[in-house]
């Protein structure tokens, strides 16, 4: 066996203890996205809560009685459990464990704050419990995201932990952009506009891998299928103009910008340019050309039989024929025979069933 040294064990150690640390850090920085989730929830079926209780119970008159009840029961304690009764599924262990946790805070803000406070989602999650920021910031501080918190990422992206307590601020470019700022373009992109905190990046033509522009003259770079012409343009190159042909014998080629397609032959055709019977280079078996179209030989009206057994006739299908028995006849070791009716017995059968009957009777007879 061999021996591990000391250095190669802390090392091992080592790498243990940085493997624990990061999934902490990621189990965490999942919990604090997973509670600023959860509290939003809370607080938008708070506020539908508020919506369907309003009036509720009440016919929606105007006499004295009804507005004297209403106003009682629009701040009631009443009112509050009924909403916060309905904030959560109960198959959903964290919103019900948070409402209960902070049912003392509900209280607060519906008998003192919410007049000052009407945005329960700010006050709650952002400034009380903070499990969330405020949209564009992130993480512990609700630090800005880059780009600032009025247009993360400068517009062009998703910002890590954007309006939670966690992530690191980091940009996630959307299409078209990269970059740290996702202020850079893709290939296959150009910058239109761009200064330090705007980039407008533009798609290049289908022609293209990289531009300046938007036309197929302004490619830096041709992309596979397409070739540079006499204009410094990019064009598409027709690969079915090739000899020999991409495509297999019975297929024929369809080409398209920047690349081709094979297709089947239609089944009439043996070999073709193009789709359909009209496009056979030569017919298959069983089919004519008939004016520049593959269609159906008729083996069955040709001058020679093809079905020369006696009692058979001859039936046409796509391509081919068939033989079958006549009317009355049935196929037996390939030859058509006349079909036995039911209650009818072949003249061969009956009479070795008459002679076996007779030998029976002199049988009885004698032993008699």
């Amino acid at each position: 066996m061999l021996s591990v040294g000391p250095e190669l064990r802390l090392l091992q150690l080592l790498s243990c203890v940085i493997l624990v640390l990061l999934y902490q850090v990621t189990d965490a920085e999942r919990d604090l996205k997973g509670a600023c989730s959860t509290c939003k929830q809370i607080t938008d079926n708070f506020n539908k809560g508020y919506d369907r209780t309003t009036k509720q119970n009440f016919g929606g008159g105007n006499t004295a009685w009804e507005e004297r009840k209403l106003s009682k029961y629009e701040t009631s304690e009443i009112r509050l459990m009924e909403i916060l009764e309905g904030l959560c599924d109960s198959s959903s262990f964290e919103c019900n464990r948070m409402v209960e946790e902070q049912e003392e805070h509900f209280e607060t803000w519906w008998f003192k704050r919410k007049t000052k406070h009407p945005d329960l989602h700010k006050w709650f999650c952002i400034e009380t419990i903070k499990v969330c920021c405020p949209k564009g910031t992130f993480g512990p501080d609700c630090n800005a995201c880059v780009g600032g918190s009025d247009r993360p990422c400068h517009g062009n992206g998703m910002c890590d932990g954007d309006g939670t307590r966690g992530g690191n601020g980091g940009c996630s470019c959307g299409h078209g952009y990269r970059g740290e700022f996702c202020l850079d373009c893709i290939d296959g992109h150009f910058s239109e506009v761009r200064n330090d905190t705007f980039s407008l990046c533009t798609e290049c033509h289908p022609s293209c891998k990289t531009c300046t522009g938007p036309t197929n003259q302004d490619c830096d770079e041709c992309k596979e299928g397409w070739e540079e012409d006499d204009q410094e343009a990019c064009v598409d190159i027709n690969e079915c103009s090739r000899d020999p042909s991409p495509c297999k014998e019975d297929q024929y080629c369809l080409n398209r910008d920047g690349s081709y397609s094979c297709k089947a032959c239609d089944s009439v055709c043996s070999g073709c340019t193009g789709a359909g019977p009209d496009s056979c280079r030569t017919c298959a078996g069983g089919y004519q050309d008939t004016d520049g179209t593959c269609t159906d030989i008729d083996e069955c009206s040709q001058p020679e039989p093809e079905c020369t057994e006696e009692h058979q006739k001859c039936i046409n299908t796509q391509g081919s024929y068939v033989c079958i028995c006549s009317s009355g006849y049935e196929e037996q070791d390939g030859k058509c025979v006349e079909a036995v009716q039911p209650g009818e017995r072949r003249k061969g059968r009956s009479h070795v069933l008459c002679a076996v009957g007779e030998v029976y009777l002199a049988t009885i007879r004698l032993n008699e």
